[in-house]
């Protein structure tokens, strides 16, 4: 009697575990689908940007104020702020120039002053 107590309460909790994990699933697929849309501009801003940022990443030279513009060009992206993607973008765009530009002056040795 126990153990098809137990086998009948192992049952249960197996076919509610998979109705849980099934409703999570389908969760984010409704949020990605609700997503507000950005212009085609600012779509492209927001590439170029991200594009931009990642190089200058990869070489050292991503300035911190480049990393927060570009985290709100993406953060106006989410609401659907088109006006605000291109803003943020083209800020985090010249803010990586000038990184990559001060990247190529000569380095400074104390002994050189």
């Amino acid at each position: 009697m126990r153990n098809s107590l137990f086998a009948l309460m192992a049952a249960s909790l197996l076919t509610l575990g998979g109705c849980a994990t099934q409703t999570e699933t389908t969760a984010p697929k409704a949020a990605e689908a609700a997503k507000p849309a950005i212009s085609a501009d600012a779509q492209a801003a927001l590439s170029a940007a991200q594009a931009a940022a990642k190089d200058a990443k990869a070489k050292g030279a991503l300035w911190t104020t480049a990393e927060n513009a570009l985290k709100a060009a993406e953060a106006a992206a989410a609401k659907g702020d088109s006006e605000g993607v291109i803003k943020n973008a083209k800020t985090a765009s010249d803010q990586v120039k000038l990184g990559l530009e001060q990247a190529k002056y000569p380095t400074l040795q104390l002994k050189d002053l």
